[in-house]
């Protein structure tokens, strides 16, 4: 079998992979990224909006990667946008196709070595550390060996392959359902707006006190009008798209969110469609999937060209080339993060990367719990919640990270996963150039606080 040395090994090229990288590369570790689709970005590829990287005040709480790949989109001309969605948060919309041709600027720029429809089979251990893993790809089977590895993979796939213990929903439980983004190009956004505003009870709006901030839901809708970016939620109990679901006109769905992805082709990306599976990591499932959701895409544009103004003459633009998978596995470690850590905004001296993104379950049908952050803010998500137990060598970043489900469901929106991402990449780099190979946890985390504040990552200052 071939084999390939390296520093750090990232797993799973999605938007915490793809931040670990290139946070790894950048402080000098020989580094790989190995993802088992044929392109780097998973979610950002989408166009769904890059949420938990504002908090509801209107304060940034992702910076560093983050930063530099919007404003490489910015420099090709891209679209990007912070934007209010009126309901609970705020977040940045963007072009995909312009993000496919940031993705690996950004990776490749850093130096990164990428294997991309490359699958992880299996790890090779040493006691309490990972020293290799076996992957496959077209070309066979080959052991990459590394130093510290990053498990981005979503599912905790690397933990898992290396037995740690899982976190998992409770008996009786169904996991978040799957979705598939879309788009639709050639909407009239002014016939659009000018209807939301018109009908406040068909949206939802409102639903943190710092964004409504004592306003009427007529005038939260005045406010979207005067936005002027498609930022819509029409909701599932409203007379718009309930009546749609009573009729069978459309299936069961909470929301259906209207989110813009580029002015130039009057684009929107829609995020609707639901399917929920007992297990979202099983293949036929995953097959099902992808049978009943593209047939619930056509449904919902359909709803739309008939339904809603302004979408008469669009058509759909772009499928996601993936299925969103929100909740699987998540990673057993040195603290698990809860609600009462999220909902109350909590600040810790061991935090590396922020969230503020609401607690957020789907469920099936129309249901959803929504619970806001506390009065707009943000919390800190700490080291110990990106270490597994039983793992020297390893670091989480993602959805897969070591929290209960409630808190898991606020962080694993994309914006928080990247600044993960970040901390995991620069933790493993700091181990093995700085510290001669040092035991991740030796590493003082106060250290690792000012190597993230000085390349742009936000840590302190925000509510």
């Amino acid at each position: 079998m071939n084999s390939q040395d390296y520093d750090v090994i990232v797993l799973g090229g999605g938007s915490a992979g793809i931040a670990a990288a290139v946070a790894a590369a950048r402080n000098g570790a020989r580094t790989a990224l190995v993802e088992a689709g044929p392109m780097l970005g998973g979610e950002l590829l989408t166009g769904m909006t890059i949420d938990g990287a504002i908090n509801g005040r209107g304060e940034d709480t992702v910076g560093g990667v983050l930063t530099d790949l919007l404003q490489l989109c910015r420099d090709m001309g891209g679209f990007v946008a912070k934007l209010n969605d009126w309901r609970l948060i705020r977040y940045i919309a963007y072009d995909p196709e312009i993000m496919k041709i940031a993705i690996p600027r950004l990776v490749f720029d850093a130096g990164v070595t990428v294997h991309l429809q490359t699958f992880a089979e299996e790890t090779v251990r040493d006691g309490g550390r990972i020293t290799g893993l076996v992957v496959l790809g077209k070309g066979g089977r080959q052991l990459l060996t590394a130093r510290a590895f990053v498990d981005a993979s979503g599912d905790g796939d690397l933990c898992a392959m290396a037995g740690s213990d899982m976190l998992s929903v409770e008996s009786g439980e169904k996991p978040q359902p799957m979705s598939m983004m879309f788009r639709m190009a050639g909407v009239d956004t002014g016939a659009l707006l000018s209807y939301v505003r018109e009908h406040p009870e068909c949206v939802a709006v409102g639903e943190s006190d710092a964004i409504r901030d004592g306003r009427t839901d007529r005038e939260i809708t005045e406010e979207i009008f005067r936005q002027g970016q498609p930022c819509v939620f029409f909701k599932g109990d409203g007379p718009l798209l309930g009546g749609a679901i009573q009729r069978g006109d459309m299936f069961a769905t909470a929301l259906v969110m209207i989110q813009p992805t580029s002015e130039k082709r009057r684009e929107v990306c829609i995020n609707a469609t639901r399917i929920t599976l007992d297990e979202p990591t099983r293949s036929d499932n995953m097959a099902t999937a992808m049978r009943v959701l593209p047939a619930q895409v056509f449904q919902c544009a359909e709803f739309l060209r008939k339904s809603v103004p302004g979408f008469s003459e669009a058509s759909i633009s772009g499928m996601s080339p993936r299925i969103g998978i929100r909740e699987t596995r998540r990673v057993l470690g040195d603290y698990v993060l809860t609600e009462e850590d999220v909902l109350q905004a909590k600040k810790r001296g061991d935090g590396v990367a922020k969230g503020c993104h609401h607690v957020d379950i789907h469920q099936d049908g129309t249901g959803q719990i929504r619970i806001p952050v506390s009065d707009g803010g943000s919390y800190d998500i700490p080291i110990a919640s990106l270490l597994p137990r039983g793992l020297e060598n390893v670091v989480i970043a993602g959805r897969c990270l070591s929290a209960s489900r409630e808190a898991q469901g606020s962080a694993r929106v994309m914006g928080s996963c990247m600044a993960m991402g970040q901390a995991a990449g620069s933790l493993t780099a700091m181990a093995i150039t700085q510290s001669n190979h040092a035991r991740l946890r030796d590493i003082p985390v106060a250290r690792l606080r000012q190597v993230l504040r000085e390349q742009g990552a936000v840590l302190d200052g925000t509510r």
